[in-house]
């Protein structure tokens, strides 16, 4: 392989994430070859100098490292196990940044092994406008020789990148937990605003208060960690039992105004449900235990 080839990089997929990757490579001075299933999404970044495929299998033989972004590993699966694209990917590097579970990471990596493809597989957990500055966030999994090799390149996406480890699953198992904080968080903001809507409160003005819980969250995150961790899930300050009642009320507001309140009755069973375990007076991050149990 030449050097003008392993210091290069292929962007699969242009989608809004796929196009600024492939636009902070392009801001970093390297030479970038991108590839998108629709064309004509390539305009913008080949007036910066990319240079735009005919094909997956040319996009891939143009650079030493591939870095795939699109929808789920279905999209990339259709991609990338074509027999073409990974014939000219053997002897190459493939970072997988497409979202999707551990097991469908996985599974890729046994493919990229049986290809003689390079694999690492990754997240990134911070959207579009971050891309190329110090605000991005990328998590990566897999050979720590291949990620040490290629984080030069990694590095002009900006932001902080961290390998979790040689697990090829880690980087999607870390995605698939913190997705979860943020859209169940998401859904309840949503609840929130259409019961205080209803009570006549404005979503502009809920915003500084709720903006004000939200930064109770992050040292409940580090202490409630610690309780999982050590098994104690100390209720002192805030038995479950205080928890559950307060959810109560929420789904009987809600539903007096006619709002869905499944969300909030979901996590109330799961109280309830913990209580009649014997769990009454431990604190509520005992439910994840319960969640757990086979």
């Amino acid at each position: 392989m030449s050097s003008d080839i392993e210091k290069s990089v292929t962007v699969l997929g242009l989608g809004p994430m796929g196009r600024s990757l492939a636009g902070a490579f392009l801001a970093a001075g390297l030479p970038t070859t991108v590839w998108n299933r629709t064309p004509g999404r390539g305009a913008e970044l080949v007036a910066r100098g990319a240079v735009v495929a005919r094909s997956a299998e040319e996009a891939v033989a143009a650079s030493g490292l591939t870095v795939v972004c699109v929808v789920n590993y279905d999209a990339s699966d259709a991609i990338l196990r074509q027999e073409a694209v990974s014939g000219a990917l053997k002897g190459r590097v493939l970072v997988n940044l497409t979202a999707d579970t551990p097991d469908r990471a996985r599974d890729t990596a046994d493919w990229a092994a049986a290809h003689g493809i390079g694999y690492l597989d990754g997240a990134i957990m911070t959207p579009t406008t971050t891309i190329g500055s110090p605000a991005a966030v990328f998590i990566h999994s897999g050979p720590t020789e291949v990620y040490r090799q290629h984080r030069p390149v990694l590095d002009a996406l900006g932001g902080v990148h961290t390998h979790l480890g040689e697990e090829i699953g880690r980087a999607a198992a870390y995605d698939i937990a913190l997705l979860d904080i943020f859209w169940t968080a998401m859904a309840g903001y949503a609840h929130a605003l259409a019961v205080a809507r209803a009570e006549g409160v404005t979503a502009r003005e809920l915003a500084p208060f709720a903006k004000g819980i939200g930064a109770i969250l992050p040292p409940l995150f580090e202490e409630l960690a610690e309780d999982v961790e050590s098994g104690s899930f100390s209720g002192e300050g805030n038995p479950i039992t205080s928890a559950v009642s307060s959810m109560t009320h929420i789904v009987h507001a809600s539903e007096a105004h006619g709002i869905d309140a499944s969300v909030m009755r979901a996590a109330e069973g799961l109280a309830r449900r913990t209580i009649g375990l014997g769990h009454g007076g431990d604190g509520f991050i005992r439910i994840a235990e319960v969640l757990g149990r086979r």
